[in-house]
């Protein structure tokens, strides 16, 4: 299963020269659990509703006066659309993160979170299974 298969492609996003307080306004009103950040297209980072509660209990200031720019930790973590999702689950591992943002150049096209990838893990034991009958069935042809 690829990646274009599973991603969401309706990303929000917020400007770098945003608030937390748009931040959150956004993450309340599309209920979700992250924004990336951009500049124009081009994605600079990701703040998740930790993030967003961290900052506001840390400093202790009006959310407006948080600029994202601050708590959008870079690198962002990107993927193509063309990729296998168990690679995508490998890399969330190894990188100790929960959303990936799919990339195509330098424009967002989605995103794929770690309850999209268990959402489907019935559906990619399936395929590892098919896949792994297959070979057997090859292995047998050849010889025999």
């Amino acid at each position: 299963m690829l990646v274009q298969e599973l991603m969401t492609t309706d990303v929000v996003t917020v400007e770098t020269d945003a608030t937390l307080d748009d931040a959150v306004g956004k993450l309340l009103a599309e209920g979700v659990g992250s924004v990336v950040v951009v500049d124009g297209e081009t994605p600079t980072g990701i703040v998740t509703e930790t993030d967003a509660l961290g900052a506001a209990h840390e400093r202790g200031q009006p959310l407006g006066a948080i600029a994202v720019r601050d708590l959008a930790h870079p690198p962002l973590v990107t993927t193509d659309p063309d990729r296998t999702v168990q690679r995508v689950a490998r890399t969330m591992a190894e990188e100790g993160v929960k959303k990936i943002v799919v990339t195509e150049g330098l424009s967002v096209l989605g995103i794929v979170t770690l309850t999209d990838v268990v959402y489907h893990v019935a559906d990619l034991r399936k395929e590892a299974a098919a896949a792994a009958e297959d070979l057997a069935e090859r292995d047998w042809r050849h010889d025999g």
